[in-house]
C-alpha cells in the first residue's frame, strides 16, 4: 500500500525530536542565583590564589573579572532574592580588603579570614534558599566551594564551614559534599549527551584531591601526606564548572 511522502516525513521528523528530549531534560536551565553562587566562590578562591602564589598580575586580573561577573549576577538575581547585591556588595567588600593587604602576611589581621569566610556564606544561604532552587542547579557551585575549602587549607589552613547548616552545602565539606557530587553525576544521562561525559571524566580526576583534604584532622596534611596542589584543583575545579555552566543556559532576569 503506498502512503503519502509526505506524512511518513513528518513521523520520522517527530522520532528524531523525541529522541532529543532525553538529552535537554538532563540538564536544566541554571538561574541567576545559581550564578552568583558559582561566582562567588570563584571569587574567593581567586583572592586566596594572589595571597597564596606572591600576587602575580594574572591572578589580580582574574580576580577582577570574577568580581565584575559575580556583581553582573548578582544584579540578575535581584528579583529573585532583595537580599543578594547587599550581601554580593559585602563579599566584595571584604575582597578588595584582602588585595589591599598586599602581599605580606604579616599585614593581613588575624581575624580576617574569619570574616572572609562570614562574607562568602551570608552571600551562599541567601543564593541558595531563593524560590524554585533545585539540587541539580546546586552543583556547579558546590564544587566551586569544595575548592575554596581546598585552597583555604592549602594556603592558610583552615575555611570554617557553616556548621548550623550541617543539611546543606554550606555546612559540609568533602566528607558529605564528594559522596553528594557523586551522586548527581551518576544521575546525568552522559549516553545522550557527551558534554555531560566529559564532565564526569573531569570529576573523577579532581574529586580524588578533594577527598585528600583531610579536613576532619587540626593537622596542616593531607590524609595521605602529599603535597596540597591547590594551583591544579583550583584550575580542575573552575574547568568544571565552567563546562556545566556551558551546557546549561543561564536564565536571566525580566
Amino acid at each position: 500500500m503506498n502512503r503519502n511522502p509526505l506524512i511518513a516525513k513528518f513521523f520520522l521528523l517527530c522520532l528524531g525530536l523525541l529522541t532529543l528530549l532525553p538529552a535537554q531534560a538532563s540538564s536544566a536551565q541554571m538561574t541567576a542565583a545559581e550564578q552568583v553562587q558559582v561566582f562567588a566562590s570563584r571569587a574567593t578562591g581567586s583572592l586566596l590564589l594572589l595571597r597564596g602564589e606572591g600576587f602575580q598580575e594574572a591572578h589580580l586580573a582574574r580576580l577582577d573579572k570574577d568580581i565584575a561577573d559575580l556583581e553582573s549576577a548578582s544584579q540578575n538575581a535581584m528579583s529573585a532574592s532583595s537580599e543578594i547585591p547587599g550581601l554580593t556588595t559585602k563579599l566584595v567588600t571584604q575582597l578588595r580588603l584582602g588585595v589591599s593587604f598586599g602581599p605580606n602576611e604579616d599585614n593581613v589581621p588575624w581575624r580576617y579570614p574569619e570574616e572572609l569566610a562570614q562574607a562568602l556564606r551570608d552571600l551562599l544561604t541567601v543564593a541558595r534558599a531563593v524560590p524554585d532552587a533545585t539540587a541539580e542547579g546546586e552543583l556547579p557551585g558546590k564544587v566551586e566551594y569544595l575548592a575554596v575549602q581546598y585552597l583555604s587549607r592549602s594556603y592558610i589552613g583552615t575555611f570554617e564551614i557553616a556548621r548550623e547548616q550541617p543539611d546543606n552545602y554550606i555546612g559540609q565539606d568533602e566528607r558529605v559534599l564528594v559522596p553528594d557530587i557523586d551522586a548527581a553525576m551518576k544521575k546525568l544521562d552522559d549516553k545522550s549527551n557527551p558534554a555531560l561525559a566529559k564532565l564526569k571524566t573531569r570529576w573523577n580526576f579532581l574529586r580524588a584531591a578533594l577527598l585528600d583534604m583531610n579536613s576532619q584532622s587540626n593537622a596542616l596534611a593531607s590524609a595521605s601526606g602529599r603535597a596540597f596542589a591547590p594551583t591544579t584543583v583550583d584550575r580542575h575545579a573552575r574547568s568544571l564548572s565552567s563546562q556545566w555552566m556551558a551546557i546549561n543556559s543561564v536564565e536571566q532576569a525580566p
